[in-house]
């Protein structure tokens, strides 16, 4: 489950057919996206995921040691992986996301073109090794594709490398899907009260915790109001422990994962995305176009999806522009009512055809190339 993973299997549904045939290689087959994988494309495992395992915790855990094993192996030495698991010589390969950098850099494959694929905003990463890391090995892709304008003009701005062989492209939103999706069934939160939603995975620096404080100033100064998030990850526990401490176990509502998230923000007044760092974030173009008011951290590429004060309002990644913007769609429905008049041309905004155009077009001049050379 997460953003990158589910723009992989829309361009796998729907880039031509005619002109491509997609194998989709998986280190783990296990997740909640696993059945939207298209049955017309290849399909390469590298191991099983925790749900075709033994039910036994001892056989489970000594199955889990094994797999790390051999996916450290294959990490080391990726021949190996390709001569056990990848029989086929390919034209292109994609990292779908900088996990993947190494996998298909290292791929032993020495004459297929080399597709990266880099969706995060460096200037949130205080880890300049990381940071360098990084950058570096998106010089040795054949050509980079970043998921929106500033994630690549922050790299320029800070560390000054530019990548002459690359374009922005932005993420594919199925705003068709989205809205049949969110009409399947009716969620209620049973309140009298206005509610924010939001969602997104539960890590640190998508600033659920600071959103919580911020819940709790304005409860505190009585603006009363429920939040709901839908969302899983590895911060769900302190979440929970911040939630108890503050005393919001009632009105700080913790969905977890849902393999449809849309009625759940259907149902909600407003919708608040608190993210320290993203590039192109899909849920900000799903939920305008649902036509729900806006309220985001101007970060990454938040900015050229959202017209400030037009269709959503932008803010600065603290605690005080949090609760004064939270503060003014709870008293101001004027304004609320012009943000949601602005979201009504939002489809226009978000055209999926040039979209699939665009990475249609990288394509074929990526495998054009690799004729070329190998003419030479």
């Amino acid at each position: 489950m997460g953003g990158v993973p589910r723009v992989v299997l829309d361009l796998l549904r729907n880039l031509p057919k005619d002109k491509f045939e997609f194998t989709l290689m998986l280190n783990l087959y296990q997740g909640e996206l696993i059945q939207d994988i298209p049955k017309d494309i290849n399909l390469i495992t590298i191991e099983k995921g925790k749900e075709q395992m033994s039910s036994s915790p001892i056989i489970q855990k000594m199955q889990l040691a094994w797999r790390r094993l051999k996916l450290e192996i294959y990490d080391r030495f990726p021949s190996l992986l390709y001569a056990i698991k990848v029989p086929e010589q390919y034209d292109i390969e994609v990292s779908p996301g900088y996990a993947e950098f190494d996998m298909v850099l290292n791929s032993p494959n020495k004459k297929s073109r080399k597709i990266g694929w880099f969706h995060s905003d460096v200037g949130y990463d205080k880890d300049e090794d990381r940071v360098m890391s990084r950058i570096e090995k998106m010089k040795r892709f054949d050509f980079m594709i970043f998921g929106s304008k500033q994630t690549r003009q922050v790299i320029e701005d800070l560390y000054q490398v530019t990548y002459p062989k690359s374009t922005v492209i932005y993420n594919v939103i199925k705003v068709k899907e989205v809205l049949k999706k969110a009409e399947l069934f009716v969620h209620n939160y049973n309140t009298k009260f206005p509610v924010f939603s939001s969602m997104g995975r539960l890590h640190n620096r998508k600033g659920y915790h600071t959103l919580m404080n911020v819940h709790k100033r304005l409860l505190d100064d009585g603006f009363l109001h429920k939040i709901a998030i839908v969302g899983g990850g590895n911060e769900m526990e302190n979440l929970i422990n911040q939630r108890k401490q503050l005393g919001v176990e009632d009105s700080f509502i913790l969905l977890d994962t849902q393999t449809n998230p849309y009625p759940y923000i259907k149902a909600a007044d407003y919708f608040i995305l608190p993210t320290q760092s993203e590039s192109y974030p899909l849920v900000i173009g799903e939920v305008m176009c649902m036509r729900k008011p806006i309220i985001s951290t101007n970060v990454g590429g938040i900015a050229e999806m959202i017209e400030d004060g037009i269709d959503g309002v932008l803010i600065k990644y603290n605690e005080n522009e949090m609760y004064e913007a939270m503060k003014s769609f709870i008293t101001n429905p004027t304004l609320v009512q012009k943000l949601i008049g602005g979201t009504e041309n939002a489809e226009n905004k978000f055209d999926e055809n040039e979209i699939y155009r665009q990475i249609t077009e990288v394509f074929e001049n990526q495998y054009k190339l690799k004729l070329k050379n190998e003419r030479v």
